[in-house]
């Protein structure tokens, strides 16, 4: 029968697991609540029992317990496994259990404490702990395979130990399930995937030299920086409290490992939103498809099922930007039950921690998953509110300047504008004539089809418009609130390429990234090109009769616009007001709705970085923070 497969004997039942993995601990806990069981046994050393039962009780709470080591080469003999166990043969080392949620033996020992289950620890006691790890199937399989033959078809992919300390192990563990089968009648062992068979292999051929137990320090409990979880958890720190978070509600936990993803970025867009208003990009329901899609298609390159924090990151970094992806990976670390505990604080770090003496430790996992590989993603850090403070006090407010890519990137819309405006005017100025004998501008279906009874073809006329565009208007916020944008300013042109421009703003000041460096939003601009020097239009007394900043922007472009036309971006058409405000100066407003353009893009370009002098343009790029 399939479920003989995973039995040592008719009293002892195998649950292999992959260590870390939030599927294989609801394997656990199914088996372990649908079946009856009188023992436990876990492969961890019966030194750690104490602290690591006491330290469960604390769950949802996360924390350590940590055995220190002696020093390779004082006061023990060398092995051969004693170069491969340390990085730093001078680095003092410590093995630890995380108490984690997510890690199947927790997750069973767990259980078996509120059962009131015997529990047995019937690892061997090492001096000198050696962490194996093998690159293991990922475990979301189990959501259709059922664990027997998840565990026999990894079978004949697993290696046959070859380390003398990992032999010694299995040797004592099969030992202990020999003698534990003289008191219990019905025994759950929760392994490795890559140490059950021989495990089971040590219990049916037992050694004629059984391992002795090395002589071990006493094990302390320690809980974990928030901050630093991701280093010790195997799930997200995020997806491991939903999976407390619908233990606690009774709710349904089946596919957390995907449906935690799906939270997680929606819970990182709301702050996202919250962070950047309605400067964020639209992170609409199409775009989180596309993003979903990409984000599988790199796991199963990376022969991934579910994906890592990497895969999530990088994802989002190329969706939207360096923000959100920032966001993201800061969502993804949040752990919402922490609270205080009886224990010291440690941080931790990859295969590190500092110790409350001070002391960096190297760190050794006895619960080792699959291999983790670490890989950096370049993202622009966000500054505290401490270096903005500093950076607002040092401000020279006599020395002002834009960042040139921004420049080119706002000139090169308003070139845009200025074309559709162009074909707009064109379009006001067609008519239709009888086809003769030239096609003109194209054929004008509309008229044909009217006038199909007679047999005639029409074509389109459209004669060059008169006069030019020498001046764009653009307002992105209208109608604009003046204690939103009290920045308002005039800049002339640096050199021909430039329009002299003339715009309102939020206070830069607000908002500092970086030393010499503010950034405001645009609320609405104006555009002279070819450049020219003009009054600054929010000190010009011939513009005081304006109410608002969008009317004064429009009787600016009026007074000092040399053509006829001027192109008006705007949500909505100009209304009767400012038509006869153009009148008065014999102009003519050309309307380009803002819906024509992508928003995402749009919400970009209003993004403007006001640099303190043009000395800071040789590093602002490494402060300018795209949202």
């Amino acid at each position: 029968m399939p479920s003989d497969f995973l039995r040592i004997s008719p009293k002892i039942r195998v649950l292999p697991i992959i260590h870390g993995s939030g599927d294989c601990a609801l394997e656990v806990r199914r088996v372990m609540l649908s079946e009856q069981f009188d023992c436990l046994a876990v492969p961890l050393p019966s030194s750690f029992q104490c602290d690591v039962e006491a330290a469960i009780e604390y769950l949802p709470t996360v924390s350590l317990v940590v055995q220190r080591e002696s020093l390779p080469g004082y006061g023990t003999e060398w092995t051969p496994d004693a170069d491969d166990a340390a990085s730093d043969p001078d680095e003092p080392q410590a093995s630890y259990v995380p108490i984690d949620p997510c890690q199947g033996v927790i997750a069973g020992l767990r259980i078996a404490i509120q059962e009131h289950m015997h529990r047995a620890f019937i690892d061997l006691e090492t001096e000198e702990f050696f962490e194996t790890s093998t690159v293991l199937p990922d475990p979301y399989a189990l959501k259709q395979v059922p664990l027997e033959t998840f565990a026999a078809g990894i079978l004949p992919a697993i290696p046959r130990p070859r380390q003398e300390q990992v032999c010694d192990r299995i040797a004592a563990m099969g030992g202990c399930l020999r003698a534990l089968e003289g008191r219990f009648e019905s025994i759950l062992l929760i392994c490795s995937l890559v140490d059950w068979p021989w495990i089971r292999e040590a219990y049916t051929q037992p050694p004629e030299n059984p391992p002795e137990d090395d002589e071990v320090f006493e094990t302390d409990s320690y809980q974990a920086d928030p901050k630093t979880l991701a280093f010790m958890l195997g799930e997200l720190p995020f997806i491991t409290g939903l999976y407390e978070r619908a233990r606690a509600e009774l709710d349904d936990d089946e596919n957390l490992s995907i449906d935690g993803v799906k939270e997680l970025l929606l819970v990182s867009r709301k702050k996202y939103r919250k962070e950047f208003g309605n400067r964020a990009r639209p992170l609409t329901p199409y775009l989180f498809a596309q993003y979903l899609k990409y984000v599988r298609n790199l796991s199963l390159v990376e022969r991934r099922l579910t994906p890592d924090l990497y895969t999530l990151v990088i994802a989002a970094q190329q969706f939207a930007g360096d923000q959100f992806a920032m966001h993201v990976a800061e969502t993804a670390r949040d752990y919402p039950y922490q609270e205080n505990l009886p224990f010291e604080t440690i941080p931790l770090s990859i295969d590190r921690a500092r110790l409350p003496d001070g002391e960096i430790v190297g760190l050794k996992n006895r619960l080792p998953g699959s291999p983790v590989s670490w890989r950096t993603c370049e993202l622009q850090r966000r500054p505290d509110k401490a270096e903005q403070q500093r950076w607002e006090y040092r401000w020279d407010p006599y020395r002002q300047c834009s960042w040139p890519p921004e420049d080119v990137a706002i000139e090169n819309f308003r070139t845009h504008v200025k074309d559709q405006a162009n074909a707009i005017i064109g379009t006001d100025l067609a008519r239709s004539e009888k086809f003769n004998c030239s096609i003109m501008d194209g054929l004008d279906i509309r008229e044909t089809l009217r006038n199909w009874h007679t047999g005639d073809l029409y074509v389109k006329v459209i004669p060059p418009s008169r006069g030019g565009l020498d001046c764009v208007v653009m307002l992105f916020d209208s109608p604009a609130d003046p204690r939103d944008y009290p920045w308002r300013v005039t800049w002339m042109a640096e050199h021909h390429d430039e329009s002299t421009l003339a715009l309102f703003a939020t206070d830069y000041h607000r908002d500092m990234v970086g030393p010499g460096i503010g950034m405001a939003t645009y609320g609405g601009a104006m555009f002279l090109f070819p450049p020219r020097p003009v009054p600054d239009i929010w000190m010009d007394p011939r513009l005081d009769f304006t109410e608002t900043l969008e009317e004064r922007l429009v009787a600016a472009a009026c007074l000092h616009s040399n053509e006829r036309h001027i192109a008006l971006l705007s949500p909505l058409p100009p209304g009767p007001g400012w038509r006869r405000l153009a009148k008065k100066y014999r102009k003519r407003l050309v309307h380009v709705p803002l819906g024509r353009f992508s928003q995402s893009t749009v919400q970009q370009l209003r993004l403007v970085h006001v640099l303190n002098g043009q000395q800071v343009r040789s590093y602002a790029s490494h402060f300018i923070r795209k949202a």
